[in-house]
């Protein structure tokens, strides 16, 4: 059998982040490479009904191993890592019984992942540890999910004696640009309900999150030279500007934390001529996330008396919503990991997501999917690191939600 630290290192050497400018479907051709490894793995071990798609979506089904009518459980990773930090020729270091010191993750450099700046390290002092090298993410955003289920499956196939009813697996592309969910064929899957596995530290469940959309605004102006530009110039930068300062400067991502919701410029670019902004807008209270839009349409609307109707160009569109909606009529799927949690002697923390999730949107397709701690921190970035007993937890996790099942 191998161990989840053996997949998980096998999986993070395949470069497999995703394009946010490509508009095909995996974004990157890379990640077809971990795509077609899982899929030969998922039939090594023995799963039926194995399929790699076109748009790089890879399935399989473990069969029910008992008579007894139980749910049909599915459990979701995505393949794809995170654009903000390059995946290319990840170098992990094993940091064996961690003193609680300062680690030096590349010493040329001098990098240094500290708990100084991230206190959570001391949670892990004598355990061992999993770091990147300093030059790259580590790629447990979403990697380590997969290693855990597949692992997870390995363990329920060698000890049939835990008896489970059908058990839905898929890994997903694109996750990380906020497409994982856009292809993904529901009706194929038939599950009754499933957990996505791309949580953060151990214990975290999680069933709730941002109701997202996003705001693009195109200001045109008027250059000219500004040695005869009175009356005549009309600047979009300082018209940009103006609409930003018609926001709530206190409520940004910077300024707000648990269930407040914020506006956040996210990218602007241009010139005196021309200029763009692009926001997000997140709530998880859906009345006060309509709120939000509406003031973004006020502003503009205000904007464009001034400055004329053409001048000022919206473009606003709703990108996903809080599954919690989705997920109390079946609320026995957070109850059910829950007790997983504390029979395991894990601490359950259940909290709000600040961001989305590919549960969410998979929730308003009639897939109910709250999601699961992998046991990672610090993603997207050079200072990611996993605590290994995290990993081999979430393990267990999984087929304890799998046996309580069964035992219903």
């Amino acid at each position: 059998m191998k161990t989840v630290v053996e997949r998980f290192l096998n999986y993070i050497r395949v470069d497999t982040m995703s394009d946010p400018n490509s508009d095909s479907c995996p974004s990157t051709e890379k990640q077809l490479q971990l795509a077609r490894l899982l899929a030969a793995e998922l039939k090594e071990l023995g799963l039926e009904e194995v399929s790699l798609d076109e748009n790089g979506y890879v399935m399989g089904t473990l069969p029910s191993n008992t008579d007894i009518e139980i749910p049909t459980i599915g459990f979701i990773a995505h393949m794809d890592t995170s654009p903000d930090m390059s995946a290319i020729n990840v170098k992990p270091q094993i940091i064996e019984q961690y003193n609680g010191k300062d680690i030096i993750l590349n010493r040329e450099k001098n990098i240094i992942l500290s708990p100084q700046d991230f206190p959570e390290l001391k949670n892990y002092v004598h355990q061992d540890l999993i770091t990147t090298d300093g030059t790259t993410l580590l790629g447990a955003d979403d990697k380590a999910g997969i290693a855990e289920i597949m692992t997870a499956l390995e363990d329920l196939i060698s000890h049939p004696h835990i008896k489970h009813g059908p058990v839905k697996i898929a890994f997903t592309p694109d996750e990380e640009i906020g497409r994982g969910a856009d292809r993904f064929n529901v009706q194929r899957f038939a599950a009754d309900f499933a957990y996505t596995l791309d949580g953060g530290e151990i214990g975290e469940l999680e069933y709730e999150n941002f109701n997202a959309a996003y705001a693009k605004i195109i200001i045109k102006g008027r250059n000219v030279h500004p040695g005869s530009a009175k009356n005549k110039m009309i600047n979009a930068l300082l018209i940009a500007m103006e609409l930003h300062a018609m926001l709530p400067s206190n409520e940004t991502p910077a300024c707000t934390e648990g269930y407040e919701g914020f506006f956040h410029l996210n990218d602007m670019t241009g010139n005196v001529e021309e200029t763009f902004m692009h926001y997000i807008i997140r709530d998880h209270d859906r009345d006060k996330f309509e709120t939000r839009k509406d003031r973004i349409h006020k502003i503009v609307a205000y904007m464009k008396a001034i400055y004329g109707e053409d001048a000022i160009l919206l473009e606003m569109k709703d990108q996903y919503y809080n599954m919690k909606e989705k997920i109390i009529p079946v609320m026995h799927v957070v109850e059910t990991a829950e007790k997983a949690m504390k029979e395991l002697n894990i601490n359950p923390i259940i909290k709000p997501i600040r961001g989305g999730t590919d549960g969410a949107r998979l929730s308003y397709m009639n897939l109910p999917s709250p999601n699961l701690f992998t046991g990672g921190h610090n993603f997207h970035g050079k200072y990611e690191f996993i605590p290994i007993p995290s990993m081999e937890k979430a393990v267990e996790v999984i087929i304890k939600i799998i046996e309580l099942y069964s035992d219903k």
